[in-house]
């Protein structure tokens, strides 16, 4: 069952936020310690108003058991929802973090982390998460759903485009390139 994220699920879905992160997560935080980087995220899942919240969270639940997640925005947003997590990691670690790149823009609902648990993958929680993330772009008014695929990932890059997107362009995100990909949805008049 798709569930929007609730408090309580932190530490079933920052682990698999970092999962889907994978490297991201050290660039971002400017931490190495895998402890700490945990200790941020869950900081900011449970608060409201940033990147990371809850908020903003799909989970994929089966037996009582967070097993897969989404974490999805309006991407003309991001500079405000990533305000305070780059506050908070220049005040807490000392990190210069005012020159972040952006992976998203205005005018697309922003697919930020797609993430299964590995004894899940396979069975389609990935893509029932992203059709449940294009239908909460449309609903919240959004014909553009957009992501990023890093560009050696040749399975993800199978599924969407198999699932509608298409690539838009090249994107230089945190010194690697990426897909932009985008899906179109339909307008209903």
């Amino acid at each position: 069952m798709i569930r929007p994220a609730r408090p309580h699920d932190v530490e079933q879905v920052v682990s698999l936020i970092i999962q889907a992160m994978g490297m991201l997560a050290k660039k971002l935080t400017h931490v190495e310690d895998q402890t700490t980087i945990n200790k941020i995220f869950k900081h900011f899942f449970q608060q409201l108003n940033n990147q990371y919240s809850y908020e903003n969270i799909l989970v994929y639940e089966e037996d009582g058991k967070v097993i897969g997640s989404l974490n999805a925005y309006d991407g003309g947003n991001l500079e405000k929802l990533r305000k305070p997590f780059l506050a908070y990691i220049e005040e807490h670690y000392g990190a210069n973090s005012l020159n972040q790149d952006a992976e998203t823009q205005d005018g697309e609902f922003y697919l930020d982390s797609i993430s299964v648990h590995p004894i899940a993958q396979g069975k389609g929680i990935g893509t029932q998460l992203i059709e449940a993330g294009i239908n909460w772009g449309k609903k919240l008014g959004h014909n553009t759903i957009g992501l990023l695929v890093e560009q050696n990932n040749a399975n993800a890059l199978k599924l969407y485009k198999k699932m509608g997107f298409v690539i838009e362009n090249e994107k230089h995100f945190m010194d690697e390139w990426y897909h932009h990909m985008v899906f179109k949805a339909k307008k209903y008049f």
